[in-house]
């Protein structure tokens, strides 16, 4: 009898014994390297099946193989994920014949959201003492950096996200006009008039803003504290614009 339960006991008694080796060798276009592990290992669980041992065995060997499989995902993942730009880059100017009449005509769509039909390349562009076909017009995410617009009709102009660095606005006219998210960054904009013009995201860095008029100005809060650490902006300029 004694040797009869011992062979029932056997019966009820399991072994799991699971060889697991994990080589990785990451292509050279990977990033970073996962640690090879170039001796197999050997998992071995022995317990009655009631046992509680065989169930944490049986759990940490679940928790091994998502380990593995979560280091497989990370490099697929890795090797699939675009890799994104640290810096945007302004597109080649434009050898499309005639660009800077672009101007007079402008998006046909878009507008203040800054979506366009066609891009318009107005860099390096001269419109100085322009009165009338610039008025009005959607120059919505133009390029206008270098360009020159000194004593221009800018009146009811949407310029949404346009980008203006470098470029001279000398006394142009921007009243009523949507000038939101546009970069004026060391842009001349001495004289010019703001009146009764959003400029909601705009950003003014180096910008020359001497005698420039504020007069019923568009703006946000933050914004409004931005452009107020502009030191160009005379007396007047700042009482308008409620800079403290």
């Amino acid at each position: 009898m004694p040797t009869q339960k011992k062979q029932i006991h056997r019966e009820k008694m399991a072994t799991l014994s699971i060889p697991l080796s994990l080589q990785h060798s990451s292509p050279k276009r990977h990033r970073f390297s996962v640690p090879e592990l170039h001796s197999p290992f050997r998992i071995s669980c022995s317990a009655s099946w009631d046992s509680p041992e065989l169930k944490a065995s049986s759990s940490q060997f679940k928790e091994l193989k998502n380990v593995a499989f979560g280091i497989l995902a990370v490099c697929a993942v890795t090797a699939a994920s675009p890799v994104i730009a640290a810096s945007q880059r302004l597109p080649p100017l434009s050898t499309e014949p005639n660009r800077c009449e672009r101007a007079f005509v402008g998006n046909t769509i878009g507008q203040a959201n800054g979506v366009y039909d066609k891009p318009i390349d107005l860099r390096f562009c001269d419109y100085t003492n322009e009165k009338s076909n610039l008025k009005g017009k959607s120059l919505a995410a133009a390029l206008m950096s270098e360009a020159k617009f000194d004593g221009a009709d800018m009146s009811e102009v949407v310029m949404s996200k346009a980008y203006a660095v470098g470029a001279s606005f000398k006394g142009v006219d921007f009243t009523n006009a949507v000038l939101d998210r546009v970069n004026f960054g060391k842009a001349n904009l001495q004289g010019a008039v703001f009146k009764n013009t959003v400029l909601s995201g705009s950003t003014f860095d180096q910008a020359q803003l001497e005698d420039a008029v504020f007069e019923d100005t568009i703006i946000g809060y933050i914004d409004l504290q931005k452009i107020c650490t502009n030191t160009s902006i005379n007396a007047d300029g700042r009482a308008e614009l409620g800079c403290r």
